[in-house]
């Protein structure tokens, strides 16, 4: 490419700097910083839109499912200054990312910007970000293609339609807040299934023995597999509900008292070589990453969440490391493979590579958000060891992987050899027979360089690795020495964990790659799962959701219709749907051709009992109820007869959210009950008021309160009624040992510690935040709690002297010093805030996520966060929008007939409001 000004647009700021390195002075590289328009919610919507046809969901339903645009707020700044740069180009390139997002971010840029006609514009498309790759791109540009936009489009209407129709429903009965999603509500599902598994769970109790059997070349350990000629039954022979399943009905169940008579039976007997059987061993290698395998992987071995993993791999691909990282494809081009070949017989010698490359088949149908897998980038891959100086901490580490399972996915099979051998004891008018299995690797092959990680499985891993059995043959005496019986319960089924999810998502074809690392985390975010350790628990609320959802929104959280969508959109992205069509099935749909559509189902709801909705029998009496604030327990209160007392106030206790759902037995809720009895323990009487005063276990945790007295016939609302004293206990206090004399002190809080010359109250005070003095609106912090019962005016006026620091102590010093910034020239630091660590160069500042250690945030992370919270420009409280968009009904027309005209005239023109 020769003469004129080029404008290239890339979507963040760290791939411009990389491509910008690729192009000459020519080239102006930009980053629109993601997507600059989206539907906005009603309340943001124009004064004059909010009574007309889009008011409701900033989506036309009435008249084509027209969705309405404006320029997000905080992206003003970058479309004037796109604008600004557009003035000066002789040509504009898009060449934002090779999926249905990256597609409709390039529409929306060429909506937005409105380019001159005389102005050639093109699409720029690439899989990697190396110089061959972005040379290549150049060469070979393409116009915008208005199926993916479309499909794109219609998850975005859909989304909206399923989140505003159903969010309401779940806002009215069960509480405020919540919402529903078209996928996060099955992930959900998911979760809560699993845990309702667990609790309906009845273990089971089997034993088995263990023999130490000796040959002449070594000793090895077997398994009992049949007593008596019947099979011994083991874990995987039991169903959920403790009874032996159909197929194992035959099966033997050892008891603890039958195992051991057996093993007395049989001690000291020879144990007899009954069969032995070898066989070759062969094993494949992975194929190359998916962004779920990823994601699996990432989770298994390196400890990273889903939304971890794929900011990582984004840092990787935008600084030219791997391929695009959201794809569904398991296919390596052909540089890629002989790249990984090249280097397997480098590193490991040629015999570690097979004769032919290997290809591999992707066994989704509809896989086409990209061409190729994950992989290093370039024709020649760069080694973790030519990365180590570069990259580092999660980066390094995820590169190091990715390399590993694309080179290993071209080595040779992993060879070696299967031994089985089953030994028969008899002795004292009892039969056994032990069986061991051991498989030896002779050739490692694709192993030398990876191994795929698991799932844990419920039944235990299988303990037949790489475990060699000593030279036998049938008919061989051996002596046994020691038989061990080993008692075992069965285990319930085991929570998901990220990657776990995230598989099974893709199993059921629920989402697409770009959306499972979002859908994992929203379901957290909204506090329908909560993380213990690396499990995922659903919550009381989640609970709630899902019963209400399943029992009057079925086809929304049913796992086929949710899968069928996903293959709709994909159709529509091939061009073989009409959007318009679709989403007028979808939401008026009447069940004759497939399920009643959205709109009917929210229309002839009906009637709902919140309270069935909100409650779980737990047992004995006891229900579980979702409330507003939380969940608790319930109990009707009964006499000493154990008779209802009619118009009694049930027994209540809050539920933690650190008891797991299936951790809720009856005995667990009862000890709850008796720990929070209404009345609480009494502590003694206050001798000033003569109110008795008691300790409690509330919601916020344990608390001292004195019990007012009623007045027979008072009438006055309870709202207008005086509020008893109450105190939180002290950290150093236990509510089963806090005194009368405790109590007193927390309940004569705040205490005035003296008046300053001008008459105001100096109080002491125990917080939110802890202990400290309250001076007018002048509050200071103190060191202990102590010091709110024994601080004196004269301390209290020392401390005040003092400047104020802000917050509860001194300025701290930096976490982590990361050298200066190129742009501000400032040092950058990672300090310590109130809402947790932030990266800054005294002018910008960048919360690190929760998800974020300071120990993994390098000097080049911290300098890519920054330039891109300097790109998103200062955050604007609101603004209003000066420039909508619409789409007119005539583009809308055009662009399903006639699929080979451009994508300006495919999609809609700009409509200035």
């Amino acid at each position: 490419m020769t003469g004129g000004r080029h404008l290239v647009i890339v979507e963040s700021p760290a791939k411009a700097r990389t491509i910008g390195r690729y192009l000459g002075d020519d080239f102006i590289v930009q980053a629109s910083v993601g997507h600059i328009r989206d539907i906005p919610v009603p309340r943001d919507l124009p004064a004059d839109m909010k009574k007309g046809p889009y008011g409701r969901f900033g989506v036309d339903v009435e008249d084509g499912f027209d969705p309405y645009y404006i320029v997000s707020p905080d992206k003003k700044k970058t479309v004037a200054d796109l604008k600004k740069a557009l003035k000066e180009a002789d040509t504009l390139y898009l060449a934002t990312d090779e999926d249905r997002e990256g597609e409709a971010i390039a529409w929306h840029l060429l909506e937005t910007l409105k380019p001159k006609k005389s102005l050639p514009v093109k699409r720029m498309v690439f899989h990697e970000i190396t110089k061959d790759a972005i040379q290549a791109a150049l060469e070979n540009t393409r116009e915008i293609d208005s199926h993916l936009v479309d499909a794109q489009e219609t998850r975005r209407i859909l989304d909206r339609l399923v989140g505003f129709e159903l969010s309401p429903v779940l806002w009215r009965k069960i509480k405020p807040s919540l919402s529903a999603g078209r996928v996060q509500s099955v992930a959900t599902r998911l979760v809560v299934e699993r845990e309702r598994e667990r609790m309906a769970f009845v273990p089971a109790d089997y034993w088995d023995v263990t023999g130490t059997f000796a040959a002449e070349t070594g000793q090895f350990s077997a398994k009992i597999s049949t007593v008596d000629g019947s099979r011994v039954a083991t874990g995987s022979d039991f169903a959920d509900d403790g009874t032996l399943k159909p197929k194992a009905k035959t099966a033997a169940v050892l008891t603890e008292e039958s195992t051991k008579t057996l093993v007395e039976a049989l001690t000291d007997a020879p144990a007899e070589v009954a069969a032995l059987e070898s066989k070759p061993y062969t094993r494949r290698p992975a194929a190359p990453f998916t962004t779920s395998s990823l994601q699996q992987e990432a989770s298994r071995k390196l400890r990273l969440g889903a939304r971890q993993a794929m900011r990582v791999a984004q840092s990787l691909y935008e600084n030219g490391y791997i391929t695009y990282m959201r794809t569904d494809s398991v296919t390596l081009s052909g540089e890629a493979i002989k790249a990984s070949r090249g280097q397997a017989a480098e590193l490991y010698g040629s015999q570690y590579v097979p004769d032919k490359p290997r290809y591999y088949q992707t066994k989704s149908q509809s896989a086409q958000e990209a061409h190729e897998a994950i992989r290093p980038a370039g024709d020649r891959f760069r080694t973790p060891a030519d990365v180590a100086g570069q990259l580092s901490g999660d980066e390094f580490r995820l590169y190091e992987l990715i390399w590993k399972r694309t080179v290993a996915s071209q080595m040779a099979d992993a060879k070696g050899t299967t031994s089985t051998v089953e030994l028969s004891l008899e002795q004292s008018g009892r039969t056994a027979t032990f069986r061991a299995a051991g498989t030896v690797i002779t050739f490692r092959g694709f192993l030398a360089a990876y191994e795929e990680g698991r799932d844990a499985s419920r039944y235990g891993n299988d303990d037949s690795g790489d475990k060699r059995l000593p030279q036998m043959e049938e008919g061989q005496q051996l002596d046994t020495r020691e038989l061990t019986p080993d008692g075992h319960t069965t285990t319930p089924p085991p929570r998901y964990t990220e990657a776990s999810l995230v598989r099974a998502l893709e199993e059921r074809g629920i989402g697409r790659p770009s959306t499972y690392a979002s859908t994992v985390a929203t379901v957290q975010d909204r506090g329908y799962v909560l993380r213990r350790g690396s499990a995922l628990v659903p919550s009381w609320t989640a609970f709630a959701v899902v019963r209400l959802l399943e029992e009057h929104f079925g086809a929304f959280v049913d796992y086929d219709f949710t899968a069928q969508m996903e293959q709709q959109l994909d159709r529509m992205a091939q061009g073989e749907l009409g959007r318009k069509e679709y989403l007028e099935e979808f939401y008026r749909g009447d069940g004759e051709n497939g399920p009643i559509g959205l709109k009917r189902m929210v229309d002839d709801l009906g009637d709902i009992d919140a309270r069935a909705i909100n409650s779980i029998e737990i047992g004995e009496g006891i229900t579980l109820r979702v409330g507003r604030y939380g969940a608790y327990v319930e109990r009707a209160a009964r006499d000493e007869n154990g008779e209802l007392i009619e118009g009694a106030t049930p027994q209540r206790s809050s539920v933690s959210d650190e008891v797991a759902p299936d951790e809720l037995t009856v005995a667990k809720a009862q000890e709850m009950l008796e720990r929070a009895k209404d009345d609480g323990r009494v502590l003694g009487t206050d001798p000033e008021t003569g109110h008795e005063v008691v300790a409690k276990d509330g919601r916020f945790g344990p608390y001292v309160t004195e019990v007012l007295p009623e007045i027979e016939g008072d009438k006055t609302p309870k709202s207008k009624k005086p509020k008893p004293r109450t105190g939180s206990l002290l950290t150093s206090m236990d509510l089963a040992t806090v005194t009368l004399e405790d109590a007193l002190k927390l309940l004569s809080l705040p205490r005035v510690v003296g008046t300053t010359e001008d008459g105001t109250d100096v109080t002491a005070q125990n917080g939110r935040y802890g202990p400290y003095l309250k001076k007018g609106t002048d509050s200071r912090s103190l060191e202990t709690e102590d010091q709110i019962f024994s601080i004196t005016m004269e301390e209290a006026e020392k401390l005040y002297a003092q400047p104020k620091t802000r917050g509860r102590a001194a300025a701290k010093p930096p976490l982590k010093e990361l050298g200066t910034d190129p742009t501000s020239e400032k040092p950058i630091v990672i300090k310590d805030g109130r809402f947790g660590p932030y990266i800054t160069d005294g002018a910008t500042n960048v919360s690190l996520r929760s998800t974020e250690s300071v120990e993994e945030i390098t000097e080049k992370v911290a300098i890519e966060k920054l330039a891109d919270k300097r790109a998103k420009g200062p955050a604007k409280k609101k603004a209003p929008a000066k420039r909508t968009t619409t789409r007119s009904k005539s583009s809308t027309a055009t662009k399903s007939s006639t699929a080979s005209k451009s994508s300006t005239a495919s999609k809609s023109s700009t409509a200035k409001k």
